[in-house]
């Protein structure tokens, strides 16, 4: 019952942490952004929070990681559906950022760079794992002729997100979350379904 207890305590403390920081970025740049300030904003002691985290670059990966945690399930897809389960990530991650989009205090897109470098980074990352995951152990001589590499089809994955995500961000004429997502799977699903079939 304890360690339940503990548990608890300890998702609430990250989750205040990452809430302090995610409101911070869309007052502010990034890298004026100091650790005092991500404390004051989530009132959490000192102690705590490098009990927790490292430095704010530590939390925001942290963040950026549990936006991407709900749609990561390690359970092999059904071959009809591997290009689907190579990009779950980005209809929630469309939905979050659009609740921000949708707030009082606009997303200046100039002062998201550092935080959407990283995203990238992660996104990349996971697409890597999925990929490992999801391509057969041995490829034929044609197969192998038409491959991609993971690694640069999970970059290509990624930098397109972040890119269709910068475009939306910018646009003049917003449109919703889930038409965001559309474009940005319509961009990459026919070279992912080459792939992944």
């Amino acid at each position: 019952m304890k360690n339940r207890g503990t548990d608890r305590r300890v998702k609430r403390t990250r989750s205040l942490l990452h809430d302090a920081l995610a409101s911070l970025i869309h007052e502010k740049s990034y890298d004026d952004i100091v650790v005092k300030e991500i404390l004051a904003r989530a009132d959490v002691g000192r102690s705590t929070f490098y009990s927790h985290f490292r430095d704010k670059d530590e939390l925001l990966d942290s963040g950026i990681r549990d936006l991407l945690r709900p749609g990561q399930a390690d359970l092999r897809p059904r071959a009809a559906h591997v290009a689907d389960h190579v990009l779950r990530f980005s209809p929630p991650l469309f939905e979050h950022i659009g609740r921000y989009r949708a707030a009082p205090i606009p997303i200046v897109r100039a002062r998201m760079q550092v935080v959407h470098d990283r995203l990238g980074r992660e996104v990349a990352a996971l697409v890597a794992h999925d990929l490992a995951q999801c391509s057969p152990p041995h490829a034929g001589r044609q197969e192998r002729e038409r491959h991609i590499p993971a690694e640069l089809l999970a970059e290509h994955v990624a930098s397109t997100f972040v890119r269709v995500l910068n475009w939306w961000l910018g646009s003049p004429t917003p449109i919703p979350a889930s038409e965001a997502n559309e474009l940005f799977r319509s961009l990459v699903l026919p070279t992912l379904a080459r792939v992944v079939g």
